[in-house]
Formats: C-alpha cells, structure tokens, sequence
C-alpha cells in the first residue's frame, strides 16, 4: 500500500496478494473485521434513524418542516463527499489511525446533535456527522477485501450486506421507538456503546501502518476539490429538489448547474491523471460496470422502498412511529436468519443466478405492493415485506462477491469506494423521483376519479344524501350537514388517488429492479474472487 492507485497494469486477482497462510484467519482478525462492520451498520443506520423523530426534532428546536429537512440532508451530503475519498485518506494516515480518529468524532459530534441548542447547531453536528460516520462504511468493505482470503470473504461480505440492507429496514423502527420511549435525544445517544466497542476492536485487531504524509504533497487536490463541490450540490439538488418543486427553484437551478461544471471536471481530472485519489476506470472492468447498474437499482429499492411504505402507513392507515416499525421489521429481522446461509449457497450456485433470483424476489415484492388497497394493513403487508427479505440478501452478498472478483489490493479502497457511493446515490436519486412521481400521481389519479364523480350522477347524489343524513343526525343543521357530505366525499377522493399514486411508485421501483436484472445476463463467470468460484 504504497502508491494512490495506478491504473495498475494487468490486473491480478485478489488471490494472489498475500494472505494468511493456508487461508487460516486469526482470531484477532475477526474481531477488526466485527469492529468495522458494527461503524459500518452504525453509519447507514443513522442515515434513516432520524426519519421517525424528526417532527419531534423539528418540534424541539423550533424548526419548520422545510427547514428540518436539512437535518438528514447534510448527513447525506456530508457522507456522500467523504466515501469516495476514504481509500486515498486511508493510505496517508494509515487504516487503524483512520478508523480510531473518525470513529472518536463520530460518536462525540453524535453527542452534539442530541445537544444541538437550534436549527444552525444541529445541521453542523449533523453534517460533522456524517462527515465522520461516511468513512465507516467503505472501510468496513476495504477490510474485508484486504485481510480475509478469497475462500472466507462471503463470509465477510454477507456481514457487510447486513449493515447495507438490514440497517436501513431497522432504522425507522429503532428511531420511533427510542424517540417514543426515551426522547429523541437518545436516537443520537445509541451510538456511544457501540461506537466504543467499535474503538475498542479496531485498536486491538488492526496493526498500525506507517502514516504516507508524503502523499499529501502529491495529492490530487484539484479532483478532490471537484468531487467534493459536484457531489456535494448533485446531493443537495436529489434531497431538496422535491420539496422546493424542481428547476422552479433558483437554488436547485444554479446548484444543478455547479453539480454538471463540477463533475465534469472531476471525471476529466481522474480519468487523464497519472495518479487519481480514486480509480474511475474500474467501472471500465466488465463485472464491477455491470455490478454498478444493479448496485443503483439495490440503493432505488432499499431506500426508495423504506421511504414510501412508513409514508403510506403513517398517512392512509394513521399508523404511528412503533406501528410502522412493527411492518418494517418483518423486512430487517428475517435478514438477520438468512444471510449467513448465503456464502454456502455461493459455494453451490452460481452467484449469477443467486443475483438474478434475489432481484426478481425483491422486484416481486414490489409488485406485491402495487395493489395497495385503503385496507392494505400489516397483516396485508408482512407478505410482501418476507419476499423483500429473502430477495436483499441475495443481491446484496453475490454482487459485492462478482464486482470486487479479480480486483488487486491496492485498488481496494477505490472498488469501496465508488461501490457504496453508488448504492447511496441510487438511493438518493430513488427518493427524489419517488417523492416527485407521488405528488405529481397522486394529482393525476386525483383529477381522474374526481372526473368520474358528478354532483349530477345519481349514485353520487344518493351518496351525499346518504352522508348529509348522517352528519345531520350528529345534530349539525342541513346546510352544515350537506356542506361536510362534499368534503367527506372529496377526501374519500384524496384517498383513493394517493393510494394509487404510492401504487405506481412502488411499481416503479420494480420496473428499475427488473431492468437492472438485465445486467446480471451479462456477468462474466467470476474468478479467484469468492468462494463461489472454486
């Protein structure tokens, strides 16, 4: 690990870096790669925990709805900026004292957001947050790429997978009921244990490189600070866009606008620079390109997924924060059952098939839920919920096995990099035309079935003459009682229209599963990357 990653000529496969002899992991080694994977499902957690508090954050801190939004978006932003930028930081500071000095702030500036005195102070924390929280998350897969031998990486990867999709299923439920229960304050405080049983496993398990201070001076600042501005406002214009209504807004025109100049550059700087802080040319890499498509579809799914059903159950069954959890748990706890039986279907099957299975089952959940009813409750939904369940981890363990196959340990910070970047930016860019096609569908099927109800139509007078009677024998006067006939009506209209809106929305997501499927066609065989292989 002595240079920021040449393109690195004929790629050799992981195999044959130097591992443990005999492909025997120690002990310690374990409990580093138990360490990292617990920062890692701590980072993608809070990316969701604060979902079910905010109303209560926004509530404590004084904050309007539009304002608290930036809550969890300069979390987003913050770790979106800093993964791609972990496999170079890494090299310089070395890995252990990385990990020690991020993992520290992490759980301090966690602490300070439950401390947060305003609005301002809480999106700093936050965005120092994630700042530190982001560098969690790639460094857990770069561990597990750099010290366990083919043979044994499923393994890690299939403990990795479980901090991808099953922290996400479990955020909004442990949010709601630690908010509920405690206060929202401790949604921030429930980092402390495991961030210090985190500190304590690193600071064991990894040996201390020798800090590469010489690299700072041939940084490759300029695609830093391009990455860091584009990525940045891209992140801003997928979390905000919706709420401020799209290229109606002048801040998202001109925050589109740098995102395009930004990035622009930074590809151009990477792809012609002798030295780039990260390997973009890896997506040139047949299985990690096509690993990369499914990758966005995963993130569309995952969060696109965990976004609508607590909207649609908190707003068309009124269900609150504990209830909602109850329907998402049955999503995240089976994975918990499952996913260490993945790496022995690796050893059986080929991890294609295994991928193209776990996307069909993941698309058919999806479509489980585009048949939504007024009456789809959780008894209605714990169905679909168990496909999604058995369908996650087998997208999610093979397809990090078959991009990662073959890839040289000096470019493991890079293939970490840009492999859960992506799956977030799928997620973020999942949200946002989500959030988008909800509002403008449910406007559309609004003014269709509202089309279909005249005040002339028989069966609808006979329905308004059915409710005015009714508020009218709760003792409210004819005109009162007629007056909130028409109302009801129009919000049993509303009703109906935004449950076929969250309908198309969730047929959506399993279009774009589907048609990433058709990536997995063309997956080479992999090689010397994963126990699948041998």
């Amino acid at each position: 690990m002595t240079h920021t990653g040449h393109p690195a000529a004929p790629l050799q496969p992981v195999s044959q870096a130097p591992h443990p002899p005999l492909e025997k992991v120690s002990v310690k080694t374990w409990i580093g790669l138990m360490g990292t994977m617990l920062g890692a499902f701590m980072a993608v957690l809070d990316i969701q925990i604060t979902n079910s508090s905010l109303k209560d954050i926004q509530a404590a801190l004084g904050a309007t709805l539009e304002e608290g939004s930036w809550i969890s978006t300069a979390y987003l932003v913050a770790e979106i900026v800093v993964i791609p930028l972990t496999g170079w930081l890494s090299m310089v500071f070395s890995i252990k004292r990385y990990l020690l000095v991020n993992a520290s702030f992490f759980i301090f500036f966690s602490v300070c957001c439950a401390w947060a005195w305003d609005l301002n102070s809480m999106i700093v924390f936050r965005a120092l947050q994630g700042f530190t929280g982001g560098v969690l998350i790639p460094m857990g897969f770069t561990y597990i790429l750099k010290n366990l031998p083919p043979r044994k990486q499923p393994i890690g990867l299939a403990m990795f997978a479980l901090t991808a999709t099953f922290a996400p299923s479990i955020g909004p439920t442990l949010g709601g009921w630690l908010t509920e229960n405690y206060g929202w304050e401790y949604v921030f405080y429930l980092n402390v244990i495991p961030g210090a049983l985190l500190i304590s496993a690193v600071w064991y398990a990894l040996k201390p490189d020798p800090m590469q201070l010489g690299l700072l001076k041939q940084g490759d600042w300029g695609g830093i600070v391009a990455m860091a501005i584009g990525l940045g406002s891209f992140q801003v214009v997928l979390e905000e866009g919706s709420r401020k209504d799209w290229f109606e807004s002048s801040l998202i025109v001109k925050l589109a606008a740098v995102a395009l100049i930004f990035l622009s550059i930074f590809f151009w700087i990477e792809l012609t620079r002798k030295r780039p802080f990260i390997e973009l040319k890896l997506f040139m890499q047949r299985n990690f390109g096509l690993a990369t498509i499914v990758n966005v579809a995963l993130g569309i799914g995952l969060y696109g997924s965990v976004y609508l059903l607590p909207l649609y159950l908190a707003q068309i069954q009124q269900y609150n924060a504990m209830q909602i959890g109850e329907v998402i748990m049955w999503a995240g706890l089976p994975q918990l059952f499952l996913v260490p039986f993945v790496p022995k279907l690796m050893q059986k099957i080929d991890i294609r098939l295994l991928i193209g299975i776990g996307v069909s089952l993941f698309a058919v959940s999806c479509f489980m839920n585009s048949n939504m009813t007024h009456d789809t409750a959780i008894d209605q939904l714990r169905w679909s919920q168990l496909v999604r369940a058995l369908g996650q981890p087998l997208i999610m363990v093979p397809l990090s096995s078959i991009a990662t196959a073959g890839i040289p340990p000096a470019l493991a910070g890079s293939a970490s990099g840009l492999f859960n970047m992506m799956r977030n930016l799928g997620g973020s860019f999942g949200i946002a035309v989500l959030a988008t096609m909800q509002k403008n569908r449910e406007q559309f099927h609004s003014n269709r079935v509202g089309e279909s109800i005249s005040i002339y139509d028989p069966a609808t007078q006979q329905r308004i003459d059915q409710l005015t009677q009714f508020f009218a024998s709760k003792g409210a006067d004819l005109t009162t009682a007629k007056t909130q006939a028409i109302a009801s009506l129009d919000n049993l209209v509303r009703r109906e229209a935004s449950v076929m809106a969250f309908n198309d929305c969730f047929y959506f997501i399993g279009a774009a599963l589907l048609l990433s499927g058709i990536a997995v066609l063309f997956f080479k065989k992999a090689k010397g990357g994963s126990a699948a292989a041998h």
